[in-house]
């Protein structure tokens, strides 16, 4: 999943891409590469970021969808309202990518609900950018993280979300530290037990900045690698990265391995 932010202010590229004919530029550069999907954001969510009005978000991802729809590339959409969501699931998106998993706007599930070919990612989350960090506090990260998504789980089915619509993400960097960013990609066959195909985004985040000393986001892009490498060989459904051709290399490289080693 390559990340396409119509955003100023994104921690990894804000403004790089933040006109819609940069963009659609972007997204040809994604696309000839190999992206498999490409997850179009209106609005930042790093850490202590405020929020922007609907009108604002409407405006920067819209006319971006309208023109990828016309596209064979499937879309998705990185929203936490159901407003527009709804509006880029009239344009033809493919997938829904929440990462409040539902908390931020009640009309999210019924929304999903009344679109079952639309695939809907639900990540953990406990509050919005500007105070999510003061909710990084935690027992058993693990443990919690993953009764937190099952209750997301739980009430978008009851609000007549189909499971096979369902895909989720463990949040890193979202009201985590870097320590339990860590331990959750250390985990993820635990995560892996709720019986949903797992996303991760971990590409260029702050954690990976601490670790390599790195305080440009350009520069963390081999400790990324890395971690979707480890994160293939475990298994997930996908990865959410700002680059898109070494990311297929790393993880083209681990199923080759795996299957040597099988049929070895």
């Amino acid at each position: 999943m390559g990340i396409l932010n119509v955003t100023p202010d994104s921690f990894a590229d804000g403004g790089r891409y933040s006109t819609t004919d940069l963009a659609l530029k972007r997204a040809e550069e994604m696309m000839s590469e190999g992206v498999e999907i490409i997850d179009v954001g209106g609005e930042s969510t790093k850490p202590g970021a405020d929020r922007i009005t609907q009108a604002e978000e409407v405006a920067r991802v819209i006319p971006v969808i309208k023109e990828l729809a016309k596209k064979d590339t499937p879309i998705s959409i990185d929203t936490t309202r159901a407003s527009v969501a709804e509006q880029a699931i009239k344009l033809g998106v493919s997938y829904v990518n929440d990462v409040s998993g539902g908390l931020a706007d009640p009309e999210m599930y019924k929304l999903i609900a009344k679109h079952p070919k639309v695939q809907y990612i639900i990540m953990h989350w406990r509050a919005h950018s500007k105070t999510m960090q003061d909710h990084a506090i935690y027992m058993d990260v693990v443990k919690e993280v993953k009764e937190e998504l099952e209750e997301r789980i739980e009430d978008a089915i009851k609000a007549g979300v189909n499971p096979d619509q369902i895909i989720i993400d463990p949040g890193l960097g979202f009201a985590k530290l870097p320590e339990h960013n860590w331990e959750l990609l250390r985990n993820i066959d635990r995560i892996a037990l709720l019986g949903y195909p797992i996303l991760i985004g971990a590409s260029r985040k702050r954690f990976l900045g601490e670790l390599t000393g790195s305080s440009n986001p350009d520069d963390r892009e081999a400790a990324s690698i890395a971690v979707t490498a480890m994160v293939a060989k475990q298994g997930v459904w996908g990865v959410r990265t700002h680059s898109v051709r070494p990311h297929r290399d790393a993880i083209a490289t681990v199923n080759s391995f795996a299957k040597s080693k099988v049929e070895g």
